[in-house]
């Protein structure tokens, strides 16, 4: 158990050391890739393409694996529907990435610079999360008529 919230927390540590060397915190060069129209910065496709890199490797580990090491067993998701939440999602998703310049992992690793932007994003996303929680719960799943 222990080892898992380590591993954990290293692989948290790395993705936000690379965010910050890549400069992803910084909306400008975010909103810079996106206008395409403009003076388009293509260097976040470079740091997509580089992340496929060890993506791929792991991928082909995992293939090759019973388990992982320090789990019982894989946790990849199996649902391939293409639905409204999904749809729904991937677009507020979008907008507010091309609205702000981040989306959550970069926003998460930027709260060490103490901006207030990336700390009012924090905040909002957090909110949305647990406004998601309570409206998607069983609770406040419709009923059926009788």
């Amino acid at each position: 158990m222990m080892y898992r919230v380590f591993a954990s927390i290293l692989c948290g540590i790395l993705f936000g050391i690379g965010l910050v060397i890549s400069d992803m915190v910084n909306p400008g060069r975010v909103l810079a890739f996106l206008n395409v129209t403009g003076a388009w910065d293509p260097s976040l496709a470079f740091v997509m393409g580089g992340a496929l890199i060890p993506s791929s490797i792991a991928y082909v580990i995992k293939r090759r694996r019973s388990r992982p090491v320090l789990e019982s067993k894989f946790h990849v998701p199996e649902n391939r529907t293409i639905d409204v939440s999904l749809v729904g999602g991937a677009t507020l998703f979008g907008v507010g990435w091309g609205l702000v310049g981040l989306c959550p992992g970069p926003a998460i690793a930027s709260l060490v610079t103490g901006r207030w932007e990336a700390v009012l994003f924090a905040a909002a996303m957090l909110v949305g999360m647990f406004a998601h929680r309570i409206v998607t719960s069983p609770r406040n799943a419709p009923r059926a008529a009788y």
